[in-house]
């Protein structure tokens, strides 16, 4: 079994919550994927079209700047990366820290929060990004326990 990585972006906190842990349960090292630029919670009205969240969101070749370029994925063999469901899909900023980095031969899977949606097309979006990386469809984890966390890791 190879190393693995908890990566991870929060707008609000929740994304964060379970992201650690997994990142416990799986025996993984945990790494936030910290926009330059922190979102505000004007930011995230998705009610008001003019917002930082909207105005990404309906442009898909926007890539808001993260903090650092520091998660050393050459050192995992699987990387678990996770965020909050935006409009059906993972929010921009996760194409950005894929094209940050080399993710050749990598397996990547997928976990989010929502209030709602499912994963849409969140692999198809985002498989561009690391385009020799597999990226697979993960787990909706919502509300989710240190249980249920480390029997869905038992069978990535």
């Amino acid at each position: 079994m190879g190393k693995k990585l908890v990566a991870y972006f929060s707008a609000t906190g929740t994304t964060k919550h379970v992201a650690e842990m997994l990142a416990e349960a799986a025996g993984a090292d945990l790494y936030e994927i910290a926009p330059k630029v922190p979102y505000t919670k004007a930011d995230l009205d998705w009610m008001n079209k003019k917002s930082r969240s909207s105005v990404e969101m309906n442009d898909k070749t926007i890539r808001p700047e993260i903090q650092a370029n520091d998660a050393k994925i050459d050192q995992y063999d699987e990387i678990l990366i996770g965020f909050p469901i935006w409009w059906y899909v993972a929010p921009t900023i996760i194409n950005t820290f894929l094209e940050a980095y080399d993710f050749s031969g990598k397996k990547i899977v997928l976990f989010a929060t929502s209030g709602g949606s499912g994963f849409g097309n969140a692999v198809r979006e985002l498989q561009p990004s690391a385009p020799k990386a597999t990226i697979q469809e993960g787990k909706l984890l919502n509300h989710t326990n240190k249980q249920e966390l480390e029997q869905w890791v038992k069978t990535l």
